[in-house]
């Protein structure tokens, strides 16, 4: 049984269902939508964030059918995410297969992307469901401006650590705290619960995307993307910030020349990798990404023992200890 399966174990029944309500809520009376449909639902990743909402949900209450209503928007509102992102970047890969983007051209994927915002927001407005709506319509806002604020710093070459922790904060760690705060909204939590969960949520997230940065770094591809395409699209991540701030103004014009460059390649990589390890900024990133994870498991103490609460305590382990 892999790490997932059992941390998945309390709401496996919960998430079988989930699998066939998610999958009939994007149905369409249009032959061509079903079909990319279809190649997206049986691409689907590791389905972190419903895991994430059903297990809030138990941990705070009883798993009702508004908790099957939040983990559908939130993975609607993901997955539709992910689809604009590749015509963003132009990208024709996603977990290692062909990217909707590749396979049916950036036209049919925006409009794929679109159908699936507004599916999201017709299911939880036909179900009433509107404080789990504004949880999640506020999470989407956020990652709009992430991904927008980390454009306009990579331009400037220039980023800070404060300015990266508010980056991540909004275009990753927003949408994990939703979870956490709508399966806990979902199963009528009072709302310094709902609260408490959201932050729970929030330091996993940024946890999560130290984590990616540093995987990012990696030279086997394990990571399912090519090892240093943050560098090769300009975005200067914690590792590296870290590296150029305890470096001179010398070692600091040569790094940022090298990443500066429009054609990076393995030997940039290599040399940038030196230059970080020298200066400490893996040591650095992880130590953060660690204090992240215990700030979350924190919050989980304040709550009573149950299976739910271990899978979650094994869910912000699994964050930090993930290979890919």
């Amino acid at each position: 049984m892999s790490v997932l399966d059992t941390i998945k174990e309390p709401v496996k029944e919960e998430l079988k269902e989930f699998e066939r309500t998610f999958q009939h809520s994007l149905k369409s009376n249009i032959p061509l939508l079903n079909i990319v449909i279809n190649f997206i639902i049986r691409r689907k990743g590791k389905q972190i964030r419903p895991i994430l909402v059903f297990l809030s949900a138990k941990l705070t209450g009883n798993i009702l059918p508004s908790t099957y209503i939040a983990a559908s928007l939130i993975e609607i509102m993901h997955t539709a995410s992910l689809i604009h992102d590749d015509v963003v970047d132009d990208s024709y890969e996603r977990r290692n297969y062909f990217s909707v983007n590749a396979l049916w051209k950036s036209k049919m994927a925006v409009l794929i992307g679109d159908y699936l915002l507004a599916q999201g927001l017709l299911i939880s407005i036909t179900n009433s469901e509107y404080d789990i709506l504004r949880i999640v319509s506020d999470a989407v806002r956020e990652m709009s401006e992430g991904e927008l604020q980390q454009m306009q710093e990579s331009r400037k070459l220039a980023i800070t650590e404060e300015k990266y922790f508010e980056i991540i904060r909004k275009k990753t760690a927003t949408l994990i705290s939703s979870c956490a705060a709508s399966g806990a909204k979902s199963v009528q939590a009072p709302d310094p619960v709902v609260q408490q969960m959201a932050k729970f949520g929030e330091y996993i997230g940024i946890a999560f995307q130290i984590k990616d940065d540093l995987l990012d770094y990696q030279v086997d591809n394990l990571s399912g993307k090519p090892s240093g395409n943050d560098i090769k699209e300009k975005k200067i991540t914690l590792p590296l910030i870290f590296a150029l701030q305890n470096a001179n103004g010398l070692e600091r014009r040569k790094i940022l020349s090298l990443v500066n460059k429009k054609n990076s390649n393995s030997e940039t990589l290599h040399e940038v990798i030196a230059f970080i390890h020298s200066k400490g900024g893996f040591d650095y990133s992880i130590q953060k990404m660690n204090e992240y994870r215990e700030k979350s498991l924190a919050i989980l103490d304040s709550f009573p023992d149950s299976p739910s609460k271990n899978s979650l305590r094994e869910f912000a382990y699994f964050t930090t200890n993930r290979k890919h």
